[in-house]
């Protein structure tokens, strides 16, 4: 699961725009526009550092980026960068929405500038760790996120990352060990419950598949990986009803994630 890093908090110095600041740093909202709203004021007020500038600009890419719109929050983060060409955050964060555009060359090297600017940027190395997975590289995966977790060991987003990635090569004793980890840490994230189920999908365990996949719906209702992987659990189960109902309910939220799953060896 890809990191975004964000703004932080206002200083006594923003007090008059802190309402603005306070929304350009939400992101907790379901929906983003009063957040980039918020942003946007910060941006056209002209009276903002520098600093602010280069963050606000930052953080309305993070809500776009958020929203699905990629290209937009590209945009964004290249101002920010050509304001602040020093800031490790900016570069990770376009580095994420190439990711998403499925440009991994790109994306790997803001990932690199983010590193290079900050060697002990964990955050950053996950996300890279990621990309080089997308990419097949697996080696240079395992080291990402390998270093990520020395870096920052209660990292609950590079152990839920390493526990999918080794659930991917067929490590699944290990990967169990990192899931069950991630989760004493946060017990309430849907990518967890989701890379845990995959990682029982992968062992034949159809009933503890079934039940993180059903907890990680609980959080995030609408995952089509989830919503396929307990369709799969249920029929391997006998329930076709069930089972059949989830995996209609998958594809029509992404068409081809039964190819996903068939990649791994799962259908």
């Amino acid at each position: 699961m890809l990191m975004l890093q964000w703004l932080g908090p206002p200083t006594s110095a923003q007090t008059p725009t802190l309402k603005n600041i306070e929304l350009c740093n939400d992101r907790d909202r379901t929906s983003h526009y009063p957040q980039i709203d918020g942003c946007t004021a910060l941006i056209e007020s002209g009276n903002q550092s520098p600093e602010v500038l280069a963050k606000a600009y930052n953080n309305r890419g993070n809500h776009y980026t958020r929203n699905g719109e990629y290209d937009r929050a590209i945009q964004d983060y290249d101002q920010s960068i050509k304001i602040n060409p020093n800031y490790p955050k900016a570069f990770n964060n376009r580095g994420v929405a190439y990711q998403k555009k499925d440009e991994y060359e790109r994306a790997t090297k803001d990932f690199d500038e983010a590193i290079k600017l900050k060697p002990d940027y964990s955050i950053a190395f996950v996300n890279r760790a990621e990309t080089y997975q997308k990419r097949g590289d697996y080696d240079r995966a395992a080291e990402d996120y390998d270093e990520s977790i020395r870096l920052q060991p209660t990292l609950q987003d590079a152990l839920s990352g390493r526990c999918w990635f080794r659930a991917v090569l067929g490590d699944l004793e290990r990967a169990l060990v990192d899931c069950n980890e991630a989760l004493r840490l946060e017990p309430n994230v849907a990518f967890t419950f989701e890379s845990r189920g995959f990682t029982y999908l992968r062992m034949g365990q159809w009933d503890l598949a079934f039940d993180d996949y059903s907890s990680a719906l609980r959080l995030e209702p609408h995952l089509a990986s989830s919503l396929y992987g307990r369709g799969l659990a249920a029929l391997k189960n006998g329930d076709a009803t069930r089972g059949n109902a989830d995996i209609a309910a998958a594809k029509s939220i992404k068409a081809k994630i039964a190819d996903e799953f068939a990649h791994y060896g799962l259908q």
